[in-house]
């Protein structure tokens, strides 16, 4: 396996947006999909960009994925709606609704829009930023495979279930809060492993239960673990957390729940039953000025975020960070310096670009 390599950002752009092409998906959706795996690399988050274009890429050509989906509303209210994907890529309908979830917001002050039958939609994250653009408080949350342990479980039942909500400032950056409702996303399993190394206690457990500081434990029949780890540290809280996602994300829209919901990896096994269509996403948009005034909010959220950032720091700290603020300035620095791709995504992305013709250059 070769060394790892930086790119530019619009190189490993162009270079997602014509692999998604080759397996079918029309020129506009692919390069909306590649748009949303760039703003996770830009963002730093290396376990949703182009490090999933892989598993993207095999359900496509193994025909998982409807490559030319046609996304429908089946249910409305001047509000709300509720979306069929039609198996498309989650990177297509999840722009989709949320767009209509923006759109309901600016004529009824608020929208919220569940979707089913869809799939993996890269960063909750990129979702809400297109929200606080207009000047509205996004929400974008998911579910996906099993891959948790309910707190006191020693099985797999929940997906990493992320979830984001984006706020707008006036001249300081806005407040984007976007995580997994687990300790830690599986992505970062799936790094320690590439990487050959072990993972921090209070991640995942074994297959018997035990906690683990193995990834490959993990992967092998173990879990990942709630937010908080255990009852003592709050993992109660983030087992709740993690199923309010699930509830809104594919109860409410009628996709596969909790351990049913569809692998996105070809090479696990398919759940042994359906519940549902597909996986689940849930998007909301609050309008500010249905609220209160604009401008008297964005200046309050900027005495807020002013006030925190003086926060006297803890000992051998630089003080409190804001939710976004580690993204924002890996952004800074990627879209300047490039993006960094380890050894084994490299090696995945040149076996794509060999089976495809599409160059990585």
């Amino acid at each position: 396996m070769g060394p790892a390599r930086t790119f530019p950002w619009p190189a490993l752009h162009e270079f997602c947006a014509r692999v998604f092409e080759h397996v079918g998906v029309p020129d506009g959706e692919a390069r909306l999909a590649a748009d949303i795996l760039s703003a996770s690399d830009r963002r730093g988050i290396d376990s949703h960009g182009v490090a999933r274009l892989r598993t993207y890429y095999d359900l496509l050509a193994a025909g998982r994925i409807n490559p030319r989906p046609r996304p429908r509303i089946v249910r409305e209210t001047p509000s709300t709606a509720t979306v069929d994907g039609d198996n498309g890529l989650g990177l297509v309908a999840g722009p989709w609704a949320n767009e209509i979830a923006m759109a309901k917001a600016e004529t009824a002050g608020s929208g919220w829009v569940s979707v089913c039958n869809t799939n993996h939609y890269g960063i909750a994250g990129y979702y809400v930023l297109q929200a606080v653009a207009r000047d509205m408080i996004g929400w974008s949350m998911t579910n996906s495979s099993k891959g948790v342990a309910p707190l006191w479980g020693a099985e797999r039942m929940l997906g990493t279930n992320p979830i984001a909500i984006g706020v707008p400032a006036g001249a300081e950056p806005p407040v984007v809060l976007d995580m997994a409702t687990c300790t830690v996303a599986y992505g970062k399993i799936e790094i320690a492993m590439r990487e050959g190394k072990a993972i921090p206690l209070g991640w995942a457990i074994d297959g018997d239960g035990r906690p683990t500081t193995d990834p490959h434990e993990m992967n092998d029949g173990g879990a990942l673990v709630p937010l908080g780890s255990d009852r003592e540290h709050g993992g109660h809280k983030g087992y709740g957390l993690a199923l309010a996602v699930d509830i809104l994300s594919a109860v409410l829209s009628g996709a596969n729940w909790g351990p049913f919901a569809p692998p996105f990896a070809l090479r696990q096994a398919l759940p042994e039953r359906e519940v549902g269509k597909g996986i689940g996403h849930f998007f909301g948009a609050m309008r500010v000025d249905a609220f209160r005034d604009t401008a008297e909010f964005k200046a309050q959220m900027d005495d807020l975020i002013r006030a925190l950032r003086a926060t006297r720091p803890a000992p051998g700290t630089a003080g409190p960070l804001l939710p976004g603020d580690p993204e924002r300035e890996a952004q800074a620095v990627r879209d300047v310096e490039g993006i960094p791709v380890g050894a084994a995504v490299l090696a995945d992305l040149g076996e794509i670009a060999r089976a495809t013709g599409v160059p990585l250059e």
